[in-house]
C-alpha cells in the first residue's frame, strides 16, 4: 500500500489514528453532558438536547477544538475534567509498533493534530509517545484547524516538506479531503479509529484498520 521509498516525511494525527478515540467520544458524548445535566439540574437526555446544537455551531472550526472554548462556554473546567479520566486514554493496536519502525526507517516524523495543547500535553505525558517525533504541531499554534487550506499552508512554510514524498495517516475523512486538495500524494486513513465501533466503509482512500498494516519494514 505504501512504496516506503517514495515516502521522506510521515505525518500522524493523533486521536482516532495513533490513540484509541474511544477516550474523546466517551469524553464528550458522555461524560461532558453528565457534568453538565449536575451542574444545571437536568436529565442527562435533556443535557444531550441543549448541548447537540451548540457543539453542532462549531464543527469544521477551530474551537471546535479548542478546551479554552468549551470552558468559558460550558462554564466546566474542561481540563480537570480530562485529566480526572485519563486513565482511559489509550494507544491503538500497533501503534507504537508502527513508531518504532519509522523512527528506524530513518523518515521525518511529525505529528500534526487539532488537539488543543492541554489536551495534547496530557496524552504525551499519559503515553510518552513523545519521543518518536520530529516535531509536534497543533493546529492551535497555526490559527487554523487541519480541515483549512491555510493549515496546510502554513505547515509546508514551518516543516519545508516535499508534496510528493509525504505520507499523512489521518482517521479525519474531512482531513484527508483538506490535504488531498492542498496536494499532498499519500494519504492513509484508519477506519476503525475507535475500538469499540466496527470499521467504517472508506471509498476515497486507501484504509488500514491498524498501522502494522503499513508499517515500514526494517
Amino acid at each position: 500500500m505504501i512504496n516506503w521509498s517514495k515516502i521522506d516525511t510521515v505525518l500522524l494525527d493523533m486521536d482516532g489514528t495513533l490513540l484509541d478515540l474511544r477516550f474523546d467520544n466517551y469524553f464528550w458524548q458522555t461524560a461532558v453532558p453528565e457534568y453538565f445535566a449536575r451542574k444545571q439540574g437536568l436529565s442527562f437526555e435533556q443535557a444531550v438536547e441543549q448541548l447537540r446544537p451548540i457543539f453542532k455551531a462549531q464543527e469544521g472550526l477551530l474551537s471546535w477544538y479548542c478546551l479554552d472554548y468549551w470552558s468559558k462556554e460550558l462554564e466546566i473546567d474542561i481540563v480537570k475534567l480530562k485529566r480526572g479520566m485519563c486513565e482511559q486514554i489509550k494507544e491503538l493496536p500497533h501503534t507504537r509498533e508502527f513508531l518504532q519502525a519509522v523512527r528506524l526507517s530513518g523518515k521525518r516524523c511529525v505529528l500534526v493534530t487539532n488537539a488543543h495543547a492541554d489536551s495534547l500535553l496530557l496524552k504525551m505525558q499519559k503515553t510518552g509517545l513523545v519521543g518518536f517525533f520530529d516535531a509536534i504541531v497543533s493546529s492551535h499554534d497555526l490559527g487554523y484547524p487541519k480541515e483549512h487550506q491555510d493549515f496546510w499552508r502554513r505547515l509546508i512554510k514551518l516543516e519545508a516538506f516535499d508534496k510528493a514524498t509525504t505520507l499523512l495517516v489521518d482517521d479525519s475523512l474531512s482531513v484527508l479531503t483538506a490535504a488531498a486538495e492542498f496536494g499532498i500524494q499519500h494519504l492513509i486513513a484508519v477506519d476503525q479509529p475507535d475500538s469499540t465501533q466496527p470499521p467504517r466503509m472508506i471509498q476515497n482512500f486507501a484504509a488500514v484498520k491498524d498501522l502494522r498494516q503499513i508499517k515500514p519494514s526494517s
